[in-house]
């Protein structure tokens, strides 16, 4: 906020928002990080507090969707896992689209869910969307260790040779998967701010994105001719990566991975952009 004081020895003060495209604001960021982390322990919170099981909800989650696939896809309807074992085949796209399907979800969704804050008290906007992806980085990481334990049980060998293969694999694919959903989820909270009907289609395109996303195929079963299609979806070459690293088994290429975090990139730098310039103009539409 800027204040510009009116006339000599007037007390009259203007208070007009900043509104700027290129307005990061970096080391005021960082000046709030112990906000961000504050709003990460009350989101945790909020989510788990007078439940009736708490955190394990987290656990939870990708077991069962991991038991329904395996009941559906693998002993019903026989879809094809290019020999990888079926529960690591399903887990690792469950675990990793889930990190986009929160941050996205819970991103755009931050002035509808933040406004009363907003109007109370001054500090970055941008805490509060990354403090979500925070938070859903750390739901990742349980996920993840019951991933990991099934490695252990199911391919010991591949985490035990293999680890200068799947550590820099897990890490890109993370940091682009999360990415992804927060540029996402940046550009469309302006929106919702604005459009409150949009929120449906957020839940859409989560459920679209899904089957677009290689979670329960492999892309080696779509045909050629629309490969081209799949691989437009800039988390289709991460979660093969994500096997690829862990299971020695992934279609991608160098110039598919690129093209996804050159997607990941823009699509944060329009958010925030969107973000710094209508942000602070939305508080009087929520």
């Amino acid at each position: 906020m800027d204040s510009n004081r009116q006339g000599g020895g007037s007390n009259t003060w203007e208070i007009k928002p900043d509104s700027y495209w290129f307005a990061w604001r970096l080391r005021e960021l960082w000046e709030y990080r112990h906000l961000l982390l504050r709003l990460v322990r009350r989101d945790f919170l909020i989510h788990h507090q007078q439940t009736l099981l708490g955190p394990l909800w987290i656990v939870f989650q990708p077991v069962i969707m991991l038991v329904m696939y395996m009941l559906i896809f693998e002993k019903a309807v026989g879809l094809s896992t290019d020999g990888l074992p079926p529960a690591l085949f399903y887990l690792s796209g469950i675990i990793l689209y889930n990190l986009f399907a929160e941050c996205f979800s819970g991103t755009a969704f931050t002035f509808i869910q933040n406004g009363t804050l907003f109007g109370k008290v001054y500090f970055p906007r941008l805490v509060i969307p990354f403090s979500v992806v925070v938070v859903n980085l750390i739901r990742f990481g349980i996920q993840f260790v019951i991933f990991m334990t099934l490695m252990f049980f199911i391919e010991p060998d591949q985490l035990i040779q293999y680890p200068h293969r799947w550590i820099p694999c897990m890490v890109i694919a993370i940091i682009i998967t999360a990415l992804v959903g927060l540029g996402m989820g940046l550009i469309f909270s302006i929106l919702t701010a604005k459009y409150r009907d949009l929120v449906n289609i957020i839940h859409l395109i989560v459920r679209l994105m899904m089957f677009a996303t290689p979670i329960i195929y492999p892309i080696s079963l779509v045909n050629e001719k629309f490969r081209i299609w799949v691989y437009m979806n800039p988390l289709s070459s991460v979660v093969e990566l994500f096997r690829f690293g862990f299971l020695g088994q992934g279609t991608f290429t160098f110039y598919q991975l690129l093209y996804s975090a050159i997607v990941a990139l823009l699509l944060n730098i329009m958010g925030i952009m969107l973000f710094n310039k209508y942000g602070n103009k939305l508080q009087d539409v929520i």
